[in-house]
């Protein structure tokens, strides 16, 4: 089958990830990217150096989803890992190994299918050296044993086998917090262009990239900050995402409902200010999309009790958050 181009991937993340539009463009070009060096290899043996990609946004922003729908469209193994797990474990160079076996069990025990796959790891700016931390001197060794697979690096598996890393892709990830008060405090760039319109542009883009001086500022050592050159970022999703969050996806939440009712045939029905309130909701708690689950979830709790007791409700309604659900034994036409 042939390869998606990244335009064709970002309207595939369009159909799983709501808004986020430069990160699933800078996501999609790395993964065709990282197609094309592997296409490039079987013919040439010349090497082109690979881009790691970090993501930088809130939680609950769709880091971890982006990653997971990225590689289910491009059917390469993908395993993912938290880098505070990594931090708290005594023996980090045997979790590291059990991270790659991990990615060889996705691939069907096939090493070479295994070394063209994709590792998360989430929460690595919880690796970050700073004073008071007891965390920080493992931080750091953390990143130093992820620098080395990260590159190139042979690593000998748990079940005895040995994975080459120069071909796999790292996408590391974390909510940064206190990087924008780096950036800011950081000196604007100057540039000169013919047109203003151009011009202004163009500094605006260069002054909202993070770079390798705020990393390090933030608390990344250099080597590791040097092995991430592809940066992305995600912004706090609005009501209004969240809103479409709950109705536009496949596995939108209210489709989720909607189908476990429908197998007891019954209709669920939400009135439109309902999600509104629920993003609302969402937004106070400050956790992003992942807080959404827990609000519909508590909203459903008296519907899925009632139910299968009154085997007669043929549909139920939700007027409002904060109003008792309805629950109609007849639909009118």
């Amino acid at each position: 089958m042939a390869q998606r181009t990244p335009s064709q991937l970002v309207q595939q993340l369009d159909q799983t990830v709501i808004g986020q539009d430069s990160a699933k463009r800078t996501l999609a070009v790395a993964l065709h990217t990282h197609r094309l060096r592997l296409a490039q290899l079987a013919v040439n043996p010349l090497s082109i150096d690979k881009s790691n990609v970090l993501l930088i946004g809130p939680t609950g922003t769709g880091k971890t989803l982006l990653c997971e729908t990225l590689a289910r469209l491009s059917d390469l193994p993908f395993v993912t890992a938290d880098a505070t797990a990594l931090a708290q474990s005594q023996f980090v160079g045997n979790e590291v190994e059990a991270l790659l076996q991990r990615l060889v069990d996705r691939a069907a025990g096939q090493i070479a299918q295994a070394e063209q796959g994709i590792v998360f790891i989430d929460e690595i700016d919880k690796l970050k050296q700073a004073s008071g931390n007891p965390l920080s001197s493992q931080g750091e060794r953390v990143q130093h044993a992820l620098l080395k697979i990260m590159e190139s690096a042979l690593v000998r598996l748990p079940d005895g086998r040995s994975i080459d890393t120069s071909q796999i892709l790292f996408i590391c990830g974390g909510a940064f917090v206190g990087l924008d008060g780096i950036m800011e405090r950081r000196h604007s760039f100057g540039f000169i262009a013919t047109d203003q319109r151009d011009d202004s542009r163009i500094l605006a883009r260069l002054n909202a990239r993070v770079k390798p001086t705020d990393l390090l500022e933030f608390g990344l050592i250099p080597e590791f900050a040097g092995r991430l050159p592809v940066v992305a970022r995600l912004h706090d999703l609005t009501v209004d995402h969240l809103m479409r969050i709950l109705v536009e996806p496949r596995q939108a939440l209210y489709r989720q409902f909607q189908a476990l009712l429908a197998a007891s045939g019954v209709e669920l029905r939400i009135a439109p200010g309902v999600f509104r309130q629920m993003a609302e909701l969402a937004v106070e708690y400050k956790a992003g999309a992942r807080s959404l689950r827990g609000i519909f979830q508590e909203m459903m709790t008296d519907v899925l009790y009632t139910l299968p007791d009154q085997t007669a409700v043929r549909r139920v309604s939700i007027r409002s958050l904060f109003e008792a659900p309805v629950f109609e034994t007849t639909i009118p036409a």
